[in-house]
């Protein structure tokens, strides 16, 4: 599939008028019965049932006819008139169609018609003047993004921003000399806590989790430590709604998955103060919030610090005092993966 071209619609061949051949049955000296051969029949193959293959012709008819609506909409990425349309159609069907990904990546012109979208919303978020229907528009923009980050053959190639159109592009104008993934942190900058900007972050962050989450991600993570992601993700962990703090703290658990985002936090003080202290102050916030998914991160966030020594000595002193004691044991009661998690983590800072 890497080598697919510009969707075009679905066009049948006419097949020419057959003209006229006098060398047909029944027209010339020849026997209508073809001679007997000498080779060994063949073994008779059981006729498939009618009903069954009505079946396959329907769904190959069907495929096809999918096939059609989707390079349809991708076409029409292109017109600005239709492109919100298109947007909003081909967002919905990123779950259902496997090879969308490699559609929209291999399709001449539509990713940068999708980071045109991302750079046109630029002027309204300082000040913030990003209305409802902005933010929808451009989030169905973010959603195919995440359909491309997230397909395994199209991840790598999202990361760089290397395909033959923005080869091209880049001779005229320098906006893909720059990581895609770039281009959403201005999203991920934001501050205004108003619905447009919440989903406009959350759909953000949506598409660097869809980077990290697989698990041969170490090129994303060297990529990623080398931005401003980290920061990014703890002012979100600290000040964001539940959801995208939810995501945030995800990225950032990947992060530290990774021997060299470990490494790269623990090095310094400077970093791991920042990243212990936003794990400390949501500990704090669980406390009352009781939200049992962030307190799953927050543990694995702290249990992953705990395998490098020198973060391990600085977390004897500064783990919060929550999740040595008891005031979660009732809302990890049925999650035994967790509280194995949490009591590693006390196991490990008792060691000498």
């Amino acid at each position: 599939m890497s080598g697919l071209l510009s969707p075009k619609p679905v066009s049948y061949l006419q097949q020419p008028t057959p003209s006229y051949n006098p060398y047909v049955r029944g027209l010339g000296p020849y026997s209508e019965t073809p001679p007997l051969s000498n080779a060994p029949l063949a073994h008779p193959v059981p006729h498939q049932p009618v009903g069954q293959q009505f079946m396959n012709n329907n769904i190959r008819a069907d495929a096809v006819r999918e096939d059609g609506k989707i390079y349809s909409l991708v076409i029409e990425l292109l017109d600005p008139a239709m492109r919100e349309g298109a947007l909003l159609e081909l967002s919905k069907k990123r779950e259902q169609y496997d090879d969308l990904a490699l559609v929209l990546w291999h399709s001449f012109g539509i990713m940068p018609a999708l980071l045109q979208e991302i750079v046109s919303v630029y002027p309204l978020l300082s000040p913030p003047n990003l209305t409802a229907h902005v933010s929808n528009r451009v989030c169905n923009a973010l959603a195919l993004l995440q359909c491309v980050a997230s397909h395994s053959e199209t991840r790598q190639l999202f990361l760089n921003g290397m395909s033959l159109d923005n080869i091209i592009i880049a001779f005229v104008i320098d906006i893909f000399s720059a990581h895609i993934p770039l281009f959403l942190y201005p999203f991920l900058n934001t501050t205004s806590k108003t619905r447009p900007f919440e989903y406009l972050r959350l759909t953000s962050l949506g598409v660097i989790g869809a980077l990290v989450k697989q698990n041969d991600n170490n090129t994303v993570i060297h990529f990623l430590l080398s931005t401003e992601i980290i920061p990014l993700c703890l002012r979100i962990m600290e000040t964001g709604s539940e959801l995208s703090k939810t995501v945030a703290i995800f990225i950032v658990q990947k992060i530290l998955l990774d021997e060299t985002g470990l490494t790269y936090i623990c090095h310094t003080y400077e970093r791991f103060y920042a990243v212990g202290t936003v794990l400390s102050n949501m500990v704090n916030q669980l406390v009352e919030t009781q939200a049992v998914r962030l307190l799953k991160h927050v543990v694995r966030c702290y249990l992953r610090l705990s395998d490098n020594l020198r973060a391990r000595e600085a977390l004897r002193a500064c783990l919060p005092e929550p999740l040595r004691d008891q005031t979660f044991s009732q809302l990890l009661k049925g999650d035994m993966v967790t509280k194995r998690c949490l009591t590693t983590l006390l196991n490990n800072l008792n060691e000498q």
